[in-house]
């Protein structure tokens, strides 16, 4: 079987990481692979911010908590070490899928490296709020961005779950 196929299959949500930080040049590769997903009309409107340092990454993981209504002490990161937020840039039509398909390939791109990573929504609700407005304007990002979802990243500390068996009738052919 095609080994980017494969990948595809295989790769499946990690609820359990290893506190170890992955090496930064598998998070370079990582990152690079979102940057050649596809975008509407090639306008690359999506950007990655990739979160390493611990005590950010426990901030948003607290603000993240909050947001989705969980108990004091629940990590909706799982444990992951890095949280590679994916924005999209709000003057783009499609900012939305673009960021999107950048998701689905840092998902990949992580499997294919024997890293866990597993989709975290509310990004949108943070990057609404000032202190997120305030760390964009930090780092010199100009515009209008849209959270699109964070992409938690690290060692699995377990096997990966079984595949769920594919639903029938999602296919549908015209000949």
């Amino acid at each position: 079987m095609n080994e980017t196929i494969k990948a595809m299959e295989e790769r499946r949500s990690i609820r359990k990481f290893k506190p170890e930080l992955p090496a930064k040049e598998d998070l370079q590769q990582i990152i690079e692979a979102g940057l050649y997903a596809a975008s509407g009309m090639g306008k690359q409107s999506a950007m990655v911010i990739a979160v390493t340092k611990k005590e950010l990454r426990d901030q948003i993981s607290e603000d993240n908590r909050k947001i989705g209504g969980w108990g004091e002490g629940f990590d909706p990161f799982y444990g992951a070490p890095v949280i590679l937020i994916v924005l999209g840039n709000k003057e783009v039509p499609t900012h939305v899928y673009d960021g999107s398909l950048m998701m689905g390939n840092l998902m990949v791109a992580a499997h294919s490296l024997g890293l866990g990573s597993i989709w975290i929504h509310r990004a949108k609700e943070e990057f609404e709020q000032p202190g997120y407005r305030k760390l964009l304007k930090d780092l010199g990002i100009e515009g209008e961005w849209e959270g699109i979802g964070h992409c938690a990243i690290g060692y699995p500390e377990e096997d990966a779950p079984k595949a769920a068996e594919r639903k029938d009738g999602r296919v549908y052919w015209v000949e």
